[in-house]
Protein backbone atom coordinates (compact mmCIF):
# COMPACT_ATOMS: atom_id res chain seq x y z
CA UNK A 1 0.00 0.00 0.00
CA UNK A 2 1.36 3.43 -1.08
CA UNK A 3 1.41 6.20 1.61
CA UNK A 4 -0.04 9.57 2.02
CA UNK A 5 -1.29 12.08 4.43
CA UNK A 6 -2.64 11.51 7.45
CA UNK A 7 -6.43 11.02 7.22
CA UNK A 8 -9.64 9.14 8.72
CA UNK A 9 -9.67 5.48 8.48
CA UNK A 10 -12.17 4.02 5.94
CA UNK A 11 -12.62 0.59 7.93
CA UNK A 12 -15.85 -0.68 9.24
CA UNK A 13 -16.55 1.08 12.72
CA UNK A 14 -12.89 2.81 12.43
CA UNK A 15 -11.84 6.24 12.85
CA UNK A 16 -8.45 5.60 13.26
CA UNK A 17 -5.80 8.11 11.94
CA UNK A 18 -4.82 6.66 8.44
CA UNK A 19 -1.82 7.47 6.68
CA UNK A 20 -2.11 4.04 4.30
CA UNK A 21 -3.68 4.41 0.77
CA UNK A 22 -5.20 1.68 -1.47
CA UNK A 23 -2.90 1.47 -4.31
CA UNK A 24 -5.73 0.43 -6.29
CA UNK A 25 -8.21 3.08 -5.37
CA UNK A 26 -4.60 5.38 -6.40
CA UNK A 27 -4.95 3.90 -9.96
CA UNK A 28 -8.05 4.50 -10.58
CA UNK A 29 -8.48 8.19 -8.92
CA UNK A 30 -10.58 7.27 -5.91
CA UNK A 31 -9.98 9.64 -3.61
CA UNK A 32 -9.67 9.34 0.48
CA UNK A 33 -9.77 5.55 0.56
CA UNK A 34 -7.34 5.46 3.83
CA UNK A 35 -6.64 3.14 6.39
CA UNK A 36 -4.87 2.71 9.54
CA UNK A 37 -2.89 -0.41 9.00
CA UNK A 38 -2.87 -3.40 6.75
CA UNK A 39 -4.77 -5.86 9.05
CA UNK A 40 -7.63 -3.15 8.97
CA UNK A 41 -7.16 -3.00 5.27
CA UNK A 42 -7.54 -6.95 4.98
CA UNK A 43 -10.14 -6.98 7.14
CA UNK A 44 -12.46 -4.74 5.13
CA UNK A 45 -11.05 -5.73 1.97
CA UNK A 46 -14.66 -7.37 1.17
CA UNK A 47 -16.34 -4.30 1.15
CA UNK A 48 -14.04 -2.26 -0.21
CA UNK A 49 -12.85 -4.10 -3.60
CA UNK A 50 -16.66 -3.19 -5.03
CA UNK A 51 -15.46 0.34 -5.51
CA UNK A 52 -12.75 -0.52 -7.90
CA UNK A 53 -15.53 -1.99 -9.97
CA UNK A 54 -17.41 0.25 -9.76
CA UNK A 55 -14.98 2.99 -10.41
CA UNK A 56 -13.93 0.97 -13.32
CA UNK A 57 -17.49 0.47 -14.79
CA UNK A 58 -18.13 4.46 -14.66
CA UNK A 59 -14.64 4.97 -16.72
CA UNK A 60 -15.59 1.99 -18.86
CA UNK A 61 -13.33 1.42 -21.72
CA UNK A 62 -11.85 3.82 -24.37
CA UNK A 63 -14.98 3.95 -27.22
CA UNK A 64 -14.57 2.81 -30.82
CA UNK A 65 -15.63 -0.73 -32.26
CA UNK A 66 -12.46 -2.66 -30.27
CA UNK A 67 -12.39 -1.41 -26.79
CA UNK A 68 -9.67 -3.22 -24.95
CA UNK A 69 -7.29 -3.78 -27.61
CA UNK A 70 -4.89 -6.84 -27.79
CA UNK A 71 -7.78 -8.59 -25.52
CA UNK A 72 -8.24 -12.34 -27.44
CA UNK A 73 -11.85 -13.00 -27.72
CA UNK A 74 -12.99 -16.70 -27.25
CA UNK A 75 -16.14 -15.98 -30.15
CA UNK A 76 -16.72 -13.56 -32.87
CA UNK A 77 -18.92 -11.16 -30.84
CA UNK A 78 -17.47 -7.77 -30.01
CA UNK A 79 -18.80 -5.33 -28.02
CA UNK A 80 -19.74 -1.50 -29.75
CA UNK A 81 -18.76 1.15 -27.18
CA UNK A 82 -19.21 3.77 -26.20
CA UNK A 83 -22.29 2.89 -23.78
CA UNK A 84 -24.92 5.42 -23.22
CA UNK A 85 -25.28 6.98 -20.16
CA UNK A 86 -26.68 5.73 -17.40
CA UNK A 87 -30.72 5.68 -17.23
CA UNK A 88 -32.26 8.04 -14.47
CA UNK A 89 -34.75 6.83 -11.87
CA UNK A 90 -37.94 9.54 -11.13
CA UNK A 91 -37.14 10.43 -7.14
CA UNK A 92 -40.60 9.24 -6.40
CA UNK A 93 -39.99 5.53 -7.20
CA UNK A 94 -38.10 3.22 -4.01
CA UNK A 95 -35.34 2.19 -4.74
CA UNK A 96 -32.32 -0.39 -3.33
CA UNK A 97 -29.66 0.60 -0.95
CA UNK A 98 -26.98 0.28 -3.90
CA UNK A 99 -29.01 2.59 -5.95
CA UNK A 100 -26.87 5.77 -5.30
CA UNK A 101 -23.43 4.11 -4.18
CA UNK A 102 -23.05 0.64 -6.09
CA UNK A 103 -22.89 -1.03 -2.82
CA UNK A 104 -24.94 -3.75 -1.78
CA UNK A 105 -24.52 -3.09 2.11
CA UNK A 106 -27.25 -5.33 3.14
CA UNK A 107 -26.14 -8.19 1.16
CA UNK A 108 -22.36 -7.64 2.10
CA UNK A 109 -23.90 -7.97 6.00
CA UNK A 110 -24.95 -11.28 5.51
CA UNK A 111 -22.50 -12.51 2.98
CA UNK A 112 -21.05 -15.36 4.52
CA UNK A 113 -24.32 -16.74 6.03
CA UNK A 114 -26.33 -19.96 4.67
CA UNK A 115 -29.27 -19.26 6.97
CA UNK A 116 -32.73 -19.59 4.53
CA UNK A 117 -35.53 -17.02 5.51
CA UNK A 118 -38.93 -18.88 5.43
CA UNK A 119 -40.93 -15.58 3.99
CA UNK A 120 -44.89 -15.28 5.44
CA UNK A 121 -47.61 -15.10 3.45
CA UNK A 122 -47.80 -11.46 3.55
CA UNK A 123 -44.52 -11.22 2.29
CA UNK A 124 -45.14 -13.65 -0.83
CA UNK A 125 -48.10 -11.80 -1.58
CA UNK A 126 -46.29 -8.74 -1.87
CA UNK A 127 -43.62 -10.89 -4.06
CA UNK A 128 -46.16 -11.80 -6.07
CA UNK A 129 -46.93 -8.61 -7.72
CA UNK A 130 -43.72 -7.69 -8.00
CA UNK A 131 -42.73 -10.90 -9.96
CA UNK A 132 -46.31 -10.07 -12.11
CA UNK A 133 -44.53 -6.81 -12.86
CA UNK A 134 -41.10 -8.39 -13.70
CA UNK A 135 -42.89 -10.53 -15.74
CA UNK A 136 -45.05 -8.32 -18.30
CA UNK A 137 -41.41 -6.50 -18.56
CA UNK A 138 -39.78 -9.19 -19.68
CA UNK A 139 -42.24 -9.87 -22.23
CA UNK A 140 -42.17 -6.60 -23.66
CA UNK A 141 -38.55 -6.73 -24.20
CA UNK A 142 -38.76 -9.55 -26.09
CA UNK A 143 -41.50 -8.58 -28.26
CA UNK A 144 -39.05 -5.94 -29.03
CA UNK A 145 -36.27 -8.46 -29.91
CA UNK A 146 -35.56 -8.41 -34.26
CA UNK A 147 -32.77 -8.04 -36.03
CA UNK A 148 -30.99 -4.38 -36.47
CA UNK A 149 -32.42 -3.38 -32.57
CA UNK A 150 -29.48 -2.70 -30.40
CA UNK A 151 -29.37 -4.18 -27.11
CA UNK A 152 -28.97 -0.37 -25.57
CA UNK A 153 -32.73 -0.06 -27.42
CA UNK A 154 -33.78 -2.62 -25.28
CA UNK A 155 -32.36 -1.73 -22.38
CA UNK A 156 -34.25 1.34 -22.57
CA UNK A 157 -37.74 -0.64 -23.50
CA UNK A 158 -37.05 -2.89 -20.10
CA UNK A 159 -36.33 0.53 -18.43
CA UNK A 160 -38.98 2.19 -19.16
CA UNK A 161 -41.24 -0.45 -18.85
CA UNK A 162 -40.17 -0.82 -15.71
CA UNK A 163 -40.60 2.78 -14.34
CA UNK A 164 -44.00 2.82 -15.70
CA UNK A 165 -45.08 0.51 -13.41
CA UNK A 166 -43.36 1.65 -10.85
CA UNK A 167 -40.55 -0.53 -10.02
CA UNK A 168 -36.92 -0.04 -10.30
CA UNK A 169 -34.53 -1.97 -12.30
CA UNK A 170 -32.55 -4.25 -9.78
CA UNK A 171 -29.28 -4.48 -11.85
CA UNK A 172 -28.73 -0.75 -12.85
CA UNK A 173 -25.75 0.34 -10.38
CA UNK A 174 -25.66 -3.09 -8.95
CA UNK A 175 -22.17 -3.33 -7.48
CA UNK A 176 -21.77 -0.68 -10.26
CA UNK A 177 -23.33 -2.60 -13.52
CA UNK A 178 -24.38 0.72 -15.87
CA UNK A 179 -27.56 -0.96 -17.47
CA UNK A 180 -31.02 -1.86 -16.69
CA UNK A 181 -30.63 -4.62 -17.55
CA UNK A 182 -28.78 -7.54 -18.76
CA UNK A 183 -28.69 -8.75 -22.68
CA UNK A 184 -26.23 -12.25 -23.22
CA UNK A 185 -25.63 -12.25 -27.23
CA UNK A 186 -24.69 -15.87 -28.52
CA UNK A 187 -21.05 -16.84 -26.60
CA UNK A 188 -22.38 -14.86 -23.52
CA UNK A 189 -23.02 -16.59 -20.61
CA UNK A 190 -24.77 -14.59 -18.87
CA UNK A 191 -24.01 -10.65 -17.29
CA UNK A 192 -24.03 -8.88 -20.74
CA UNK A 193 -23.89 -5.73 -20.76
CA UNK A 194 -26.34 -3.77 -23.43
CA UNK A 195 -24.47 -1.28 -25.72
CA UNK A 196 -24.33 -0.51 -29.39
CA UNK A 197 -24.34 -3.82 -31.33
CA UNK A 198 -27.30 -4.63 -33.58
CA UNK A 199 -28.61 -8.04 -33.06
CA UNK A 200 -28.08 -9.93 -36.34
CA UNK A 201 -29.71 -12.56 -38.01
CA UNK A 202 -29.35 -16.10 -36.70
CA UNK A 203 -27.88 -14.79 -32.80
CA UNK A 204 -29.58 -15.88 -29.95
CA UNK A 205 -30.08 -13.76 -27.14
CA UNK A 206 -31.22 -14.04 -23.25
CA UNK A 207 -32.79 -11.04 -21.71
CA UNK A 208 -32.62 -11.00 -17.62
CA UNK A 209 -34.83 -8.53 -16.06
CA UNK A 210 -35.01 -8.08 -12.39
CA UNK A 211 -37.53 -5.92 -10.30
CA UNK A 212 -37.57 -3.87 -6.99
CA UNK A 213 -40.40 -2.55 -5.95
CA UNK A 214 -42.68 -2.20 -2.48
CA UNK A 215 -39.58 -3.71 -0.74
CA UNK A 216 -38.99 -6.86 -2.86
CA UNK A 217 -36.83 -8.07 -5.71
CA UNK A 218 -37.79 -10.41 -8.43
CA UNK A 219 -36.13 -11.67 -10.97
CA UNK A 220 -36.43 -13.99 -14.27
CA UNK A 221 -34.47 -14.52 -17.77
CA UNK A 222 -35.10 -16.16 -21.38
CA UNK A 223 -33.20 -17.14 -24.23
CA UNK A 224 -35.31 -16.36 -27.60
CA UNK A 225 -33.77 -15.96 -31.64
CA UNK A 226 -33.29 -13.55 -33.50
CA UNK A 227 -34.03 -13.85 -37.30
CA UNK A 228 -34.02 -17.51 -38.40
CA UNK A 229 -31.23 -19.25 -36.48
CA UNK A 230 -29.59 -22.67 -37.48
CA UNK A 231 -31.69 -25.88 -35.53
CA UNK A 232 -28.49 -26.42 -33.47
CA UNK A 233 -29.23 -23.05 -31.69
CA UNK A 234 -33.11 -23.96 -31.75
CA UNK A 235 -31.76 -27.06 -30.33
CA UNK A 236 -29.59 -25.36 -27.34
CA UNK A 237 -32.62 -22.92 -26.23
CA UNK A 238 -35.12 -25.99 -26.39
CA UNK A 239 -32.96 -27.98 -24.24
CA UNK A 240 -31.79 -24.80 -21.61
CA UNK A 241 -35.97 -24.56 -21.00
CA UNK A 242 -36.32 -28.44 -20.13
CA UNK A 243 -33.47 -28.28 -18.01
CA UNK A 244 -35.10 -25.30 -15.73
CA UNK A 245 -38.57 -26.94 -15.63
CA UNK A 246 -37.48 -30.69 -14.74
CA UNK A 247 -35.76 -28.99 -12.02
CA UNK A 248 -38.71 -27.04 -10.89
CA UNK A 249 -40.64 -30.03 -11.01
CA UNK A 250 -38.19 -31.80 -8.11
CA UNK A 251 -39.21 -28.73 -5.52
CA UNK A 252 -41.67 -29.17 -2.80
CA UNK A 253 -40.57 -29.09 1.23
CA UNK A 254 -37.84 -31.90 2.22
CA UNK A 255 -35.96 -31.71 -1.20
CA UNK A 256 -32.37 -31.01 -1.31
CA UNK A 257 -31.15 -27.99 -2.87
CA UNK A 258 -27.90 -29.74 -4.19
CA UNK A 259 -30.23 -32.39 -6.04
CA UNK A 260 -31.26 -29.85 -8.89
CA UNK A 261 -28.23 -30.14 -10.65
CA UNK A 262 -28.21 -34.05 -11.03
CA UNK A 263 -31.38 -33.87 -12.77
CA UNK A 264 -30.09 -30.85 -15.00
CA UNK A 265 -26.84 -31.97 -15.75
CA UNK A 266 -28.10 -35.55 -16.58
CA UNK A 267 -30.57 -33.52 -19.16
CA UNK A 268 -28.30 -31.43 -20.47
CA UNK A 269 -26.02 -34.22 -21.63
CA UNK A 270 -28.82 -36.03 -23.60
CA UNK A 271 -28.15 -33.84 -25.72
CA UNK A 272 -24.77 -33.41 -25.87
CA UNK A 273 -24.14 -29.85 -24.01
CA UNK A 274 -22.77 -29.02 -20.92
CA UNK A 275 -23.90 -26.97 -17.69
CA UNK A 276 -22.35 -23.71 -16.54
CA UNK A 277 -20.55 -24.51 -12.85
CA UNK A 278 -19.04 -20.38 -11.96
CA UNK A 279 -22.86 -19.10 -12.02
CA UNK A 280 -25.76 -20.63 -9.45
CA UNK A 281 -29.62 -20.04 -8.76
CA UNK A 282 -30.19 -17.63 -5.52
CA UNK A 283 -32.56 -16.54 -2.68
CA UNK A 284 -34.38 -13.35 -3.77
CA UNK A 285 -36.89 -11.19 -1.96
CA UNK A 286 -35.54 -7.95 0.03
CA UNK A 287 -32.04 -8.72 -1.21
CA UNK A 288 -31.53 -9.00 -5.02
CA UNK A 289 -29.05 -12.31 -4.08
CA UNK A 290 -29.17 -14.10 -0.75
CA UNK A 291 -29.21 -17.96 0.56
CA UNK A 292 -29.51 -20.50 -1.04
CA UNK A 293 -27.14 -21.19 -3.28
CA UNK A 294 -28.26 -23.30 -6.38
CA UNK A 295 -25.79 -25.06 -8.45
CA UNK A 296 -26.77 -26.52 -11.70
CA UNK A 297 -24.07 -28.97 -11.81
CA UNK A 298 -24.30 -32.81 -10.74
CA UNK A 299 -22.83 -33.61 -7.05
CA UNK A 300 -22.81 -30.24 -5.99
CA UNK A 301 -22.38 -29.49 -1.95
CA UNK A 302 -25.18 -27.00 -2.00
CA UNK A 303 -26.41 -26.60 1.64
CA UNK A 304 -29.85 -26.59 2.63
CA UNK A 305 -33.30 -28.01 2.64
CA UNK A 306 -36.48 -26.84 0.82
CA UNK A 307 -38.85 -25.28 3.31
CA UNK A 308 -42.10 -23.59 3.09
CA UNK A 309 -42.10 -19.82 1.99
CA UNK A 310 -38.53 -20.03 0.58
CA UNK A 311 -37.96 -18.26 -2.45
CA UNK A 312 -35.18 -18.75 -5.08
CA UNK A 313 -34.04 -18.79 -8.76
CA UNK A 314 -33.68 -21.66 -10.71
CA UNK A 315 -31.16 -20.46 -13.69
CA UNK A 316 -29.41 -23.24 -15.37
CA UNK A 317 -26.76 -21.48 -18.10
CA UNK A 318 -26.35 -24.66 -21.13
CA UNK A 319 -23.62 -24.42 -23.18
CA UNK A 320 -23.44 -25.68 -26.50
CA UNK A 321 -19.69 -26.55 -26.19
CA UNK A 322 -17.15 -26.52 -22.68
CA UNK A 323 -18.53 -25.94 -19.45
CA UNK A 324 -15.78 -23.75 -19.02
CA UNK A 325 -16.04 -19.63 -18.93
CA UNK A 326 -13.91 -16.60 -19.16
CA UNK A 327 -14.54 -12.65 -18.37
CA UNK A 328 -14.09 -9.87 -20.94
CA UNK A 329 -12.06 -6.70 -18.90
CA UNK A 330 -15.37 -5.10 -18.18
CA UNK A 331 -15.32 -7.56 -15.15
CA UNK A 332 -19.44 -8.27 -15.98
CA UNK A 333 -19.55 -9.78 -19.45
CA UNK A 334 -19.07 -13.77 -18.99
CA UNK A 335 -18.77 -16.31 -22.08
CA UNK A 336 -17.97 -19.24 -23.08
CA UNK A 337 -14.22 -20.22 -23.32
CA UNK A 338 -14.45 -21.95 -26.46
CA UNK A 339 -16.56 -18.96 -27.92
CA UNK A 340 -20.10 -21.54 -28.43
CA UNK A 341 -23.53 -20.41 -27.75
CA UNK A 342 -24.85 -20.55 -24.64
CA UNK A 343 -28.82 -20.62 -23.28
CA UNK A 344 -30.75 -19.89 -20.31
CA UNK A 345 -33.93 -19.50 -18.73
CA UNK A 346 -34.80 -18.87 -15.01
CA UNK A 347 -37.97 -18.44 -12.74
CA UNK A 348 -38.45 -17.04 -9.71
CA UNK A 349 -40.30 -19.38 -7.06
CA UNK A 350 -41.53 -20.30 -3.82
CA UNK A 351 -41.91 -23.47 -2.11
CA UNK A 352 -45.16 -24.06 -1.00
CA UNK A 353 -46.75 -27.03 1.36
CA UNK A 354 -48.20 -28.99 -1.90
CA UNK A 355 -44.61 -28.21 -4.19
CA UNK A 356 -44.29 -25.11 -5.96
CA UNK A 357 -45.50 -21.81 -7.05
CA UNK A 358 -43.56 -20.34 -10.20
CA UNK A 359 -44.08 -16.06 -9.30
CA UNK A 360 -43.01 -15.36 -12.71
CA UNK A 361 -44.58 -17.43 -14.46
CA UNK A 362 -46.35 -16.38 -17.70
Amino acid sequence: MATSSEQLCQGLNCSKPAALQCPTCLKLGIPNSFFCSQSCFKDNWGAHKAIHKIAAMANGPPGGSDPWPGYKYSGTLRPVYPLSPRRTVPAHIQKPDYADTGIPLSEQNIRSSSVIEALPKEDIDVLRKVCKIAREVIDIGVAAVKVGVTTDEIDRIIHEATIERGGYPSPLNYNGFKKSCCTSVNEVICHGVPDMRPLKDGDIINLDVSVYKDGFHSDLNETVPVGNVDANGLRLIKNARECMEKAIAMVKPGALYRDLGNVIEKHAKTEGFQVVKTYCGHGVHRLFHCAPNIPHYARNKAIGVMKVGHVFTIEPMINEGTWKDEMWPDSWTAVTQDGKRSAQFEQTMVVTETGVEILTAR
